[in-house]
């Protein structure tokens, strides 16, 4: 204050108030730039047994049924040949946990939230009910389902349900299948043949095939389901790639584990997922179609074409970090690569 002085600070003052007068208007049509949503920690999902006794409460209590026991309903035994648009006997919570209730174990809390969204795969903007045909077509191995079809409608009434309390395009902790570190080498199935024989075998069987609850009514489904074979997920499918399964190894298998105190140590889940995807299984028709730009496809989506030069065994096993790399260097250098076999 004694370097300028009471009159100096009285005339500085004003100036300011002059000037904070003057630019107020502008300033005050100016919106401030809206928040980023806050992660969602606890997933607040509404108790389906005290839904009520109406027709959107037995929809969603029925769409849960459906996720937990999709090869009753819509298996390629039920007894009615419309409605089987599965062509496996798995259930969709062999994958999404607990109906996709538990973290880290491929949840479904906030798929209703999330939709519609662009698809990389399609190159289009997708709908929930098209989310859901994609699984039908890749994890179930089997065919979509029309909107109008009541196994549909109550699959999107329970998701609806799933995501009450969940705020559009909300990032919920727990998504997906976690992110365990990526080795700088490949995956080494042949090691991980050893890991599956010593704590996977036992629910899965030795030849990977599952176990069904009764060998005579295969639409009674799996307590444990086939990690490999005819009546497993095709290599279009989402648990088809390797850093989704070993991932979803990590935190979650042996069955019960949690991703608190995962069994596996990273690089056994690794190994072992790449020994689980070493293995034969469904091959979907038209996959080389998939991800209209080339530069959008994931580094671990292991069948042609791809952008890159890499081989397909290291798209299947990795590492992929010289493949990321790569890719940003051509996404540089040309912005994007159209798949030559998309219409």
């Amino acid at each position: 204050m004694a370097r300028y002085g009471f009159s100096s600070l009285k005339l500085l003052a004003g100036l300011a108030l002059a000037l904070a007068g003057s630019a107020l208007p502008a300033f005050a049509q100016v919106e401030p730039p809206p928040a980023a949503p806050k992660p969602v920690i606890i997933w607040d999902v509404p108790a389906f047994n005290a839904l009520p006794d109406d027709e959107q409460g037995r929809l969603a209590r029925y769409g849960r049924s459906v996720i937990e026991a999709t090869y009753a309903h819509i298996g390629p035994a039920v007894a009615d040949p419309a409605a089987r648009f599965a062509g496996n006997n798995l259930a969709c919570s062999n994958c999404h946990l607990q109906a996709g209730r538990k973290k880290f174990g491929l949840p479904l809390v906030a798929a209703s939230a999330d939709y519609p969204t662009y698809s990389s795969r399609s190159g289009a903007v997708s709908s929930l009910f098209d989310r859901v045909n994609q699984c039908l077509k890749r994890s179930m191995n089997g065919r979509p389902m029309r909107q109008d079809d009541r196994p549909m409608q109550a699959i999107l009434a329970y998701l609806d349900v799933l995501a009450t309390n969940i705020p559009p395009d909300a990032t919920i902790v727990g998504a997906g299948a976690g992110a365990i570190p990526e080795l700088d080498r490949a995956a080494d199935p042949v090691r991980g043949a050893a890991i599956y024989a010593a704590h996977c075998a036992e629910c899965h069987r030795r030849d990977g095939l599952g176990v069904r609850r009764n060998e005579a009514q295969p639409d009674m489904g799996y307590a444990f389901p086939p990690l490999w074979g005819p009546d497993s997920f095709n290599d279009g499918a989402g648990t088809a790639r390797l850093i989704t399964l070993a991932n979803f190894v990590h935190d979650n298998m042996p069955n019960g584990t949690s991703w608190v105190a995962p069994t596996l140590a990273p690089q056994d889940a690794w190994d072992v997922a790449a020994f689980v995807l070493s293995q034969k299984r469904p091959q979907l028709a038209g996959i080389d179609r998939d991800f209209p730009d080339l530069l959008l496809k994931p580094v671990d989506a292991a069948y042609p074409p791809f952008a890159d030069s890499f081989p397909v065994e290291q798209h299947r096993y990795g590492p992929f970090a010289p493949i990321r790399a790569e890719i940003a260097r051509l996404k540089q250098a040309r912005g994007a690569i159209p798949n030559p076999n998309t219409p």
